[in-house]
Formats: structure tokens, sequence, C-alpha cells
């Protein structure tokens, strides 16, 4: 667990320089990654992008994408980056670490905002294929609320962005993620903008549940959060129940 409560730099935190697999959370700094190219004036959102056959990811992981081209196709960037960040598509996450120069062009902008302790080694069709390699995506919980932090600091678009519909909070905001997550204790109503990852079972043990993101508390103050729980032998609903229960502690905390 780390937290920080964003006006005050208030922090709580458990185990929270330990390396765990991302899964799924890393398609945030990937997003991060293009939206910077963006910012340069090195891609637009309306640009269309092609996939073939061969970027997308196996039958166990989430993507519409695949489901409803099989044989490849095109899509603008913009629709890429939500159904990466709303829908945790993981053929839009490949084809968009692509865009970004690869796992090495998605390290470099991590490292160029100052997250440490943060590495993306793998595609999402290389960590699905091979169980090890997902633990070569790792972040500790610090690194994921300083690249929390790091988008909160880049809330204005990118020139010629739509930011009614483009900012990545606003994507994570209204997205399909897991809800019994950060969100799953919080009053109803609370605006949440998360992105969760989830891994696989493999002999009773689960590689990753995990979630981070933004809690916009009643009093107009913010939490950046990142709860993860690693290689566990818990079913699901005790592995979601731990991190709605430390986020919901947070929350009663630090909204007094």
């Amino acid at each position: 667990v780390s937290a920080v409560l964003i006006e005050t730099g208030e922090t709580v935190g458990i185990n929270q320089n330990e390396k765990f697999a991302m899964q799924s959370v890393v398609k945030l700094p990937i997003s991060m990654a293009v939206i910077n190219l963006a910012q340069q004036g090195k891609l637009t959102r309306e640009q269309t992008v092609a996939f073939s056959k061969d970027d997308l990811v196996p039958a166990n992981m989430r993507s519409p994408i695949r489901d409803k081209n099989p044989n490849g196709g095109e899509m603008a960037l913009e629709e890429l980056i939500r159904l990466a960040i709303s829908e945790s598509d993981g053929t839009a996450a490949d084809v968009l670490q692509r865009v970004a120069g690869g796992a090495d062009g998605v390290q470099a902008y991590i490292d160029s905002i100052g997250v440490k302790d943060m590495q993306v080694k793998y595609t999402h069709k290389e960590f699905g294929a091979e169980w090890s390699y997902q633990y070569e995506n790792w972040a500790t919980p610090d690194a994921a609320v300083a690249l929390l932090r790091s988008l909160w600091g880049q809330r204005d678009c990118p020139k010629g962005w739509k930011c009614e519909g483009l900012t990545l909070i606003s994507f994570m905001t209204e997205s399909n993620n897991p809800a019994g997550r950060i969100k799953g204790l919080l009053p109803s109503g609370t605006v949440v903008a998360h992105k969760t990852g989830t891994g696989g079972t493999r002999d009773g043990i689960t590689s990753a549940t995990n979630d981070i993101g933004i809690i916009t508390l009643p009093n107009g103050n913010h939490i950046a959060i990142a709860v993860f729980v690693g290689d566990s032998s818990e079913d699901q609903k005790t592995r979601e129940g731990v991190i709605a229960k430390i986020a919901k502690a947070i929350f009663d905390k630090w909204n007094k």
C-alpha cells in the first residue's frame, strides 16, 4: 500500500517499496507515454493506427478489439487509449506500446518524469504467453503513486485534443474496471479515477490483484492510492475486500 493526500503531502504505506507485478496497471504509463508524444506534436488524436492479426492478445486476456477484429484492422489513436484505460483492452495497450516506441520507449518516458522503481519490459501478449514475464513488468506501490501524482499534475490536455473526452483521468473515472476494490466500500457517488490489474491463478496462487487511482474526497481534497495484492492464495472476494477496506480506512482518516 502507498497513499498520499495530494494537497498536503501526508503519506501512509505498507511494504510500499516492494516490487509487485503490475499486470494491467501498466496500461496507464503506456497511455501517458503516448499522450506525451502528442504533447510534443508527434501524434494527433484522429490519426489511424493499423494492427494485424499478429498484434492481437491471446484468448486468456481481455480484448474487445480482438473479439470484434479477429483478422486485424485500424483504429483512431484516441479510441485505442480509451479502450486500454476504460475497457482494459490488452490489444489496445500493445498497439499503444508499439506507438510509444516499445517497452524501451515507455520506460524512457517513466524515467523522464522522475518515477523510480517501475519497470516495463514486455507486452501483454508476451507476458500473457509466459507466466514468469509478468513479474518483469513491476512497480512498487510508491512508484505507482508517484505516477499518479505526475498524471494529476498534467491534467491539461495536449493541444488539439478534446479535453472533455481524452484526459486519462476521465477515462479512468468512467471505466469498467472492477468496482469492488478501491471503490468497494466508499460512499456512493465518490469520484474515483482508477486502473486495476489482475493476474492469473496457478497452483492456487493468484499473481496480482491490483488497483491504483485518485479518490476525490467530499472535503475537496484528493488521495492518490495504490494497493497491490501479490501472489495470494485467497479467493477473489477476499483479495478485493482487502483493497476496499484499506481504501475506506484511508478515506475516513483523511476526509476529516
